[in-house]
């Protein structure tokens, strides 16, 4: 499929870890076709894995499900989480009088299915705002990963996110986060920080990047050996390859029963009026 900018009239889709759009012009969202629910992790897992283009499920305190209800028998659809990101200053830079993974989160997946018509994921985020600020949540902070990416057989694999269902639904945009360097997997996947000291200090969840790498060709982590060396071995075996990242986009929301309540709420970094409007290599 085509890439397209995602700051335009078109709202991402996933099935099977594969991007599709559908137009705002179809139009066809009826609220009362849809309902919003707590989900397990083991179901959010599931279909996070499944569908979102990362493979992979974060760190995670509260987790929605949009569910179809049309047909009689709920489908579930889409899958928001909202969890704890890789340090605190994530969430305290931006919203420094807030306790971080507390009254502050860090929306770590939006994930919603092809069949779901345009326009419904504004009204499924809203749905979680409302929920999560009865459970005492009063900000929280997404990022939009500005970088196309492609597997080694040049298939997309992300088409680069401006994070156009933030701006569409009011929320402070904040500029790009550190730019880094990060390291590119074959498979289109990028192996972040977080996940690399998991491997070195074999901290929990360090299975799952070690997985990963075995998968794509590394040997196995052989019992008494230096994971850190592995580590550095496994990236050379695969093909991994440097890639420099000018940051994703920082985006906040404020959550309050009224205006009143959420613009009491300080923030710890300058705004910017000016929204982004193309993936970067555009």
């Amino acid at each position: 499929m085509t890439e397209i900018p995602n700051a335009s009239d078109w709202c991402q889709r996933w099935r099977g870890r594969r991007h599709s759009f559908r137009h705002v012009s179809e139009g066809g969202f009826d609220a009362r076709r849809y309902a919003v629910e707590a989900l397990p992790e083991t179901a959010a897992k599931e279909f996070v894995v499944g569908h979102h283009y990362s493979g992979s499920f974060p760190s995670a305190r509260f987790r929605f499900g949009l569910y179809d209800i049309g047909a009689g028998e709920a489908q579930l659809c889409g899958v928001a989480v909202f969890g704890v990101p890789v340090t605190a200053a994530v969430l305290t830079r931006p919203l420094p009088d807030l306790q971080p993974y507390v009254e502050s989160l860090e929306c770590s997946r939006f994930v919603l299915m092809d069949e779901c018509p345009a326009n419904a994921e504004s009204w499924f985020l809203a749905r979680c705002f409302d929920e999560l600020l009865v459970l005492g949540v009063r900000g929280i902070v997404s990022f939009a990963d500005p970088v196309p990416r492609r597997d080694a057989s040049g298939a997309p694999v992300a088409v680069g996110h401006v994070g156009t269902i933030y701006q569409a639904t009011n929320a402070i945009y904040m500029g790009r986060a550190t730019p880094r360097t990060v390291k590119l997997l074959p498979n289109g996947v990028v192996l972040n920080e977080r996940m690399a000291q998991k491997v070195r200090r074999q901290e929990q969840g360090h299975e799952y990047a070690e997985k990963l790498l075995i998968g794509l060709g590394a040997p196995a982590l052989r019992v008494g050996a230096d994971p850190k060396v592995w580590l550095r071995e496994a990236l050379v075996a695969v093909g991994a390859r440097n890639q420099r990242h000018r940051g994703v986009h920082r985006y906040v929301y404020r959550l309050g029963r009224n205006r009143r309540e959420r613009e009491s709420i300080r923030l710890g970094l300058p705004t910017i009026g000016a929204f982004p409007k193309t993936p970067d290599g555009w």
